[in-house]
């Protein structure tokens, strides 16, 4: 099959892309190409690189010729410049589908998210259930995915809990609002996206997909510390201080420690998906567990934030010694 990927150098988008290209299919990947931390990706046997955005129908749909399917998996977690929600996950999907439709694709799957619904008060949830919407409006046979939190290699959460425990001495929690979670694996969840592109599973189905194993935050964020020798400490503080502190991390990193979204997201947990919808079948529920295994194989290379992960304003400093703070 040739097989379309929006955000295909992104997270899940490079993770799939590899899958597909591994099981002998052919790969196109949509991307702006700012994601460079695996250029692998780039190589990869039988892919083809546009480097587009969401934001243009007409060259989508010549991105998108000859294709049998599109993965969707674009998408942001916090707002900068243009990149607004409206314009990334409405917008961007309503393209999306359009040129789907002009190149004759059979096929389309979103990556939303797993409490994305609407009058909820957070634009990234209302966001990604407009657009899960308009997929369902389509004339396509479509497939909606509702992950929660995904974890694997070049992931946000191994990389930044790695990075800050290697560079704070205290690590921040919610205060009474120990969340669970379903840490779930990149490659459970590409496994579930190729069943539905390849094999036809889901059909016209809105699934929410989870990790097998239920855990408060703080334990993930222990077992994390704990495969890196780093001793954590936990310091409890109220939801509005998180917010204060999200606000400045994306004003002042590159890639924001946490986000105001991931703020509203820790605090209503990621365990069961808003609102109900359609369960996977027990062939395709995640199985792998959140274990020092599988958390080791994700980890980047030990190093602490720096100067060089600061916007601009800042990059004229020097970057941190790596082995600061040990």
């Amino acid at each position: 099959m040739k097989i379309a990927i929006t955000g295909g150098t992104g997270f899940v988008g490079r993770h799939l892309a590899c899958r597909l290209a591994d099981h002998g299919h052919d790969v196109v990947l949509v991307s702006r190409g700012l994601d460079r931390r695996d250029p692998g990706v780039f190589s990869l046997p039988r892919a083809r690189f546009f480097a587009i955005g969401t934001s243009d129908e007409e060259k989508l749909s010549e991105a998108f010729a000859g294709c049998d399917a599109v993965a969707h998996c674009a998408g942001i977690n916090r707002e900068a410049g243009l990149q607004t929600y409206e314009r990334v996950h409405i917008q961007g999907t309503q393209n999306v589908v359009r040129a789907a439709e002009r190149a004759r694709a059979k096929k389309l799957l979103l990556v939303s998210f797993l409490r994305a619904r609407p009058r909820c008060g957070s634009p990234y949830h209302e966001s990604k259930w407009a657009a899960e919407e308009i997929v369902r409006a389509s004339r396509l046979d479509f497939t909606i995915l509702k992950p929660g939190i995904i974890y694997g290699r070049g992931d946000h959460l191994l990389d930044h809990l790695s990075r800050a425990l290697h560079t704070f001495p205290i690590f921040a929690l919610l205060r009474g609002r120990n969340a669970p979670v379903r840490p779930l694996a990149v490659e459970d969840l590409t496994a579930i996206i190729e069943a539905s592109l390849v094999e036809g599973r889901l059909s016209r189905k809105t699934v929410g997909v989870t990790g097998p194993e239920e855990l408060p935050f703080s334990q993930v964020v222990r077992r994390v510390g704990g495969v890196l020798g780093r001793r954590v400490r936990i310091l409890p503080l109220p939801l509005s201080a998180h917010y204060f502190l999200a606000w400045w991390f994306e004003r002042l990193m590159t890639i924001p420690l946490i986000s105001l979204a991931q703020v509203r997201i820790l605090a209503e947990g990621l365990v069961e998906p808003l609102p109900a919808c359609d369960s996977l079948p027990e062939g395709l529920r995640p199985k792998t567990v959140f274990s020092e295994q599988q958390i080791r194989q994700g980890l980047p290379s030990p190093e602490p934030f720096g100067w060089g992960d600061c916007r601009s304003l800042f990059r004229g400093r020097p970057k941190a010694n790596p082995r600061a703070g040990r």
